[in-house]
């Protein structure tokens, strides 16, 4: 890389539904598969904490009665969840001093503390990943560019239903509203 993505003092790691009920439940995502994610946010994780990064763990924990119910052409049923389904993955277990936020809907911050958690440790990038790619990923990039945030999309630390979703949101939304790399070259930037 020629270029800084960013500064690590003001720099923090959001993590989007890595959760046993999406991953676990998702068994053909693309271009990457469900453990090629899971992997690759572990690995930047890590290499965050090791070196003073915040670590913010978002996860979705609605239920059918707390649930958006969107008069639509394609709405996503609402099922009831199981008991362990707003459980984070093994591989994503929150550790001491990470902050976990809880939604409601696509998108991190409408509804949650996440943007009172990075103002107040004077973050202005979010380092984004998780799954799905076009969907909360998405909807939580496009809030955090409306609210001023600098990003970095770990492309190969998300995943959608289809190649072309992923692809549509990396090349039309995320390269207009941030930069995208991949894990490799985000811990080089962190170990730096």
């Amino acid at each position: 890389m020629d270029e800084l993505l960013f500064n690590k003092n003001s720099a923090a790691l959001v993590v989007i539904d890595l959760q046993k009920g999406i991953v676990h439940g998702h068994h053909a995502l693309a271009p990457h598969t469900p453990e090629e994610v899971v992997s690759n946010a572990s690995k930047l994780a890590d290499a965050c904490r090791e070196n003073g990064i915040p670590v913010m763990l978002v996860h979705v924990n609605s239920s059918p009665a707390t649930a958006l119910k969107p008069e639509a052409d394609a709405a996503i049923p609402m099922r009831t969840p199981g008991a362990d389904w707003a459980e984070f993955v093994t591989e994503m277990t929150p550790k001491q001093g990470d902050i976990v936020v809880t939604k409601q809907q696509w998108g991190a911050f409408y509804g949650t503390d996440l943007e009172l958690q990075l103002r107040r440790r004077k973050i202005d990038t979010i380092i984004l990943c998780g799954i799905s790619t076009n969907i909360g990923v998405e909807s939580t990039a496009r809030n955090a560019f409306e609210l001023g945030f600098k990003q970095v999309f770990v492309e190969d630390a998300m995943a959608a239903m289809t190649s072309e979703s992923h692809d549509n949101t990396i090349n039309n939304i995320f390269k207009r509203i941030g930069r995208v790399r991949t894990t490799k070259e985000v811990i080089e930037q962190i170990k730096s």
